[in-house]
């Protein structure tokens, strides 16, 4: 029987006190991985999402970090490595909001922060953790793009900016560590429904549900999914793609 299968490895999750970041790092533990929950502002989210990784029987730690700073980084780094030892799997899913306006009205600081949370913390993660996947000759690194870095709609220069900047980042990166066994991929989701719009009944939303070829939005569930897939030794020989996960919302040509 196929399956995915992490026994014995350690993730770190960065945002894992998010929406979509809790539902990722939970899957990672169930499929047998130890789980680092990063956060940055909401300890008590990380708490409780590590308890309910240890019912798992997984090991857990919760950290904190601001990604955009190396010493934040490596001090993160430090603490990860002394409760669980260092990551095979990182998954960079951070990310920082803020209100989409047109180009000629979007502040300079928007840009600035799209670019330390999208450029910086992949440049910052990848410099910090992946030494040690070298030196294990096995590692992943994930990152969460999005269907926007393709669309490139008015009023998401910000976002799109720094999501195209990681993307050019780890495709160059996946050629220089590729020959030592680690793999570099991206998820990029579509709209995904999150607990909050459960919560909210705002699951359906029509207008753009009736662009999508499968008619709906994703689940978080099915974006976490493509991640343990991607970190596991079923994706071995799979590196450097930007994975659309948005029901076909996108299709990457040839």
């Amino acid at each position: 029987m196929i399956k995915i299968d992490l026994s014995g490895k350690i993730a770190l999750v960065t945002g894992a006190s998010g929406e979509l970041g809790r539902v990722i790092a939970t899957v990672l533990a169930q499929g047998g991985a130890d789980v680092a929950i990063h956060y940055f502002r909401n300890r008590e989210r990380a708490d409780r999402l590590a308890l309910e990784i240890k019912k798992l029987d997984r090991r857990a730690c919760v950290v904190s970090a601001d990604l955009g700073e190396a010493a934040s980084v490596r001090s993160m780094q430090k603490e990860v490595e002394k409760e669980l030892g260092a990551p095979d799997i990182i998954v960079n899913n951070a990310v920082s909001q803020y209100v989409w306006k047109p180009v000629l009205e979007q502040a300079i600081e928007d840009y600035e922060s799209q670019f330390q949370t999208c450029v910086l913390q992949n440049v910052l993660m990848t410099q910090t953790f992946v030494p040690a996947m070298i030196r294990k000759k096995w590692g992943r690194v994930i990152a969460i793009n999005t269907e926007c870095a393709m669309q490139n709609f008015p009023t998401q220069s910000a976002y799109v900016a720094g999501k195209r900047g990681m993307d050019g980042i780890l495709r160059v990166l996946a050629r220089e560590i590729g020959p030592h066994g680690i793999t570099v991929n991206q998820v990029a989701p579509g709209w995904t429904i999150s607990e909050r719009d459960r919560l909210n009944g705002t699951e359906q939303q029509p207008d753009y549900d009736k662009n999508v070829p499968l008619r709906r939005r994703g689940e978080d569930i099915e974006i976490a999914h493509a991640v343990a897939f991607l970190a596991s030794d079923l994706a071995s020989f799979i590196t450097g793609t930007y994975l659309p996960v948005c029901g076909g919302n996108i299709m990457p040509t040839i």
